[in-house]
């Protein structure tokens, strides 16, 4: 998963956006090309979860990362002079993108693709709302908290090693923003990224390398994994990179607060996975939660 929350206030790589040639998009209107991305990384994931069969979890992980890595470095072709403080922010960028797909993609084998994207979104949720003291911010806090709790407890089958892979995700995801918004602010441009990419990859390699063994030998993995990558990470970067030079940060986090409502639908429509009404409740309470955190954060 490499999507900002609702307390992120600008988008991975910094504002520089990527080379000309997606500078097309810019005939077609904000809150569309979010909610693209949105879709291109939910249709993106349940590609995923569909070559799990053949690449496992944590190979299909190192597919999308791994060929990720090669389109970015492709597209940027970054230099492998930087300094010490970028160096660092890289390697941390690349160890929490790289733990965060892993640990998504272990509970999306588990649990229901909504169920796991919204059990996922406490944590950018817990980025808007920590150190708070007011208490609309602690209303939203305990929606989401409720969302959560109906949504395990909604004899809905979920298996709690799912759940728990969704929730360190969600930890991961909450990281993600901090070194992003860090990483961001020392990048321009989409050349830190394509660095930390490359991290990710090595980072997810170990734990995938043995399922790759044989998935490397078949074409129709290699291009399915090249399309996971292209939906999930490349074509959604693009869309929001465009779409955040043209909207405020608030409304593009408040767009975003609708992920885990198409996770859900996507679910539906691509891999059959049918929530009950109080698990589309529960769905509907974090998404609500995280646009009202969003909605009243206080400007940064």
């Amino acid at each position: 998963m490499a999507q900002a929350g609702p307390a992120s206030e600008r988008p991975v790589g910094g504002p520089g956006g990527f080379p000309a040639a997606v500078r097309v998009l810019g005939a077609v209107p904000p809150p569309a090309l979010v909610l693209l991305g949105i879709v291109s990384v939910q249709v993106g994931a349940a590609l995923a979860k569909q070559l799990f069969a053949l690449a496992g979890a944590s190979g299909t992980v190192a597919l999308r990362l791994g060929f990720a890595a090669v389109v970015l470095v492709l597209v940027w072709r970054p230099s492998v002079r930087i300094g010490g403080r970028m160096l660092l922010t890289v390697i941390g960028y690349g160890v929490v993108l790289g733990s965060m797909n892993l640990l998504f993609y272990q509970a999306i084998e588990r649990i229901p693709l909504g169920a796991a994207v919204t059990i996922e979104f406490l944590g950018p949720l817990a980025v808007a709302v920590i150190g708070s003291r007011r208490w609309v911010d602690g209303l939203w806090a305990l929606l989401a908290a409720g969302g959560v709790v109906l949504l395990t407890r909604s004899d809905g089958g979920l298996v709690w090693t799912g759940v728990l892979f969704a929730l360190l995700a969600g930890v991961c995801w909450g990281s993600y923003i901090l070194v992003a918004a860090s990483l961001g602010s020392q990048s321009a441009d989409g050349r830190g990224l394509a660095l930390a990419m490359v991290f990710a990859a090595l980072v997810v390699l170990p734990f995938g390398v043995d399922d790759l063994s044989a998935a490397l030998l078949d074409p129709l993995v290699l291009l399915a994994g090249l399309g996971v990558a292209l939906l999930s990470t490349v074509v959604p970067h693009s869309l929001e990179l465009e779409a955040l030079r043209r909207i405020p940060p608030r409304v593009f986090g408040i767009l975003m607060s609708l992920e885990p409502a198409m996770a859900a639908l996507v679910g539906l429509v691509v891999l059959g996975e049918a929530l009950k009404p109080p698990q589309w409740v529960a769905v509907c309470l974090v998404v609500l939660a995280s646009a009202g955190a969003t909605r009243t954060a206080r400007p940064v």
